[in-house]
């Protein structure tokens, strides 16, 4: 994929640099549950390892810059600063959870003190979540959205306590460098794209496929819905999506979809399943069918251990990275945007991928 290097901010681009070298020199670290939700005891443990294809964090092309003087705030130390982290889903996701923990270690590390809150997949709360955090006295948000709208009260009341605020992974529909100062995460469109290709390599570029859509309201899966038609459509004409429905970025829901799935359209070739839950959901209910591995072709998003060994097991023909990792980045633009410089108000990571040529060598690369 081409980036734009000429709009990469000077006063960035070093910072940028070293917290992403300090993370990839990150060794292999449990991730632990959240305090907020044990149901993480279920799922196998993920390691919050930045050992990954990730490279280089540059401004979204076209993306402008935001300073503290612009956003209405102060200078801050943010080694005295507290910093309030809302977490969105719950944390039996293993893209949640070393989100999570990623943003923990980022905060140990620098001796910053963390208020953390998980919104447990109720958008009601998660606004309840973020005003709590600033009455608590949080002077640093970072915010991983449920959903894209509805943010005005916070919004409001962060403006009025001119409390910065970075999200991370899913993006608020308000203004940059008024409402918030920085949205990082990775490229959703060509995400999509890069599904769409792999889909057209497993199945010939032909036949029917389906999309297991993510939770309505946000841009992730918005966009990596557009990215994954766009490229079918511009390169595979004859590969025609036939079935759409939300999984809500859920392994049971992905499953019930799944089963209906099999009934409606028994000659379905291929399923991209817009995040790993929802692929091994997929899994499982093909399995419950009695399909073979291999039968219907699954490309899905995320980079989690379990769907990376899919691969090797042959039920997912490919998976993209979408990486979690994202302490490093949040903590070194707010410490860059609080000392007055200027920071990109998009900031896109670039992610990498897993076929059946690399699954089982980069299997402990997978979170």
């Amino acid at each position: 994929m081409q980036r734009n290097r000429t709009h990469r901010p000077q006063l960035l681009a070093r910072p940028v640099v070293v917290a992403l070298a300090a993370a990839v020199a990150l060794t292999a670290t449990a991730c632990a549950k959240s305090e907020d939700d044990a149901a993480a005891d279920q799922q196998p443990s993920a390691t919050a390892t930045a050992d990954t294809e990730q490279k280089v964090l540059d401004p979204k092309p076209g993306s402008e810059n935001c300073t503290i003087d612009a956003y209405g705030g102060q200078k801050t130390d943010l080694a005295n600063a507290t910093v309030g982290f809302s977490q969105s889903e719950k944390e039996a996701n293993p893209f949640r959870i070393a989100e999570t923990q990623s943003i923990k270690d980022e905060a140990k590390k620098r001796g910053v003190k963390l208020l953390t809150a998980n919104a447990q997949s109720q958008f009601s709360k998660q606004i309840s979540d973020v005003q709590d955090l600033l009455a608590k006295g949080a002077d640093l948000l970072v915010i991983a959205p449920l959903n894209s709208d509805g943010w005005d009260p916070v919004l409001k009341a962060a403006a009025a306590k001119k409390v910065p605020i970075v999200t991370i992974d899913r993006k608020i529909n308000a203004e940059a460098c008024k409402d918030y100062v920085s949205f990082i995460a990775s490229d959703f469109v060509e995400q999509g794209r890069r599904a769409a290709d792999q889909m057209i390599e497993a199945t010939g570029g032909k036949g029917e496929v389906a999309i297991l859509l993510g939770s309505a309201g946000n841009n992730v899966t918005t966009e990596r819905t557009q990215g994954f038609k766009e490229r079918i459509a511009e390169k595979a004409p004859d590969l025609k999506v036939v079935f759409e429905q939300t999984g809500d970025f859920a392994r049971e829901k992905g499953q019930q979809v799944t089963e209906q799935l099999i009934q409606s359209q028994p000659g379905i070739k291929g399923i991209y399943a817009e995040n790993d839950e929802m692929g091994l959901g997929a899994v499982a209910a093909l399995k419950g069918a009695g399909k073979k591995p291999g039968d219907v072709k699954i490309v899905t998003v995320d980079g989690t251990r379990n769907a990376v060994q899919g691969i090797v097991d042959g039920w997912i023909s490919g998976v993209i990275e979408s990486n979690p990792r994202f302490g490093p980045l949040a903590f070194q633009t707010l410490d860059t945007f609080t000392q007055g410089e200027a920071v990109p108000q998009d900031v896109i990571i670039e992610d990498g991928a897993y076929t059946a040529d690399n699954a089982e060598q980069d299997l402990g690369k997978a979170y």
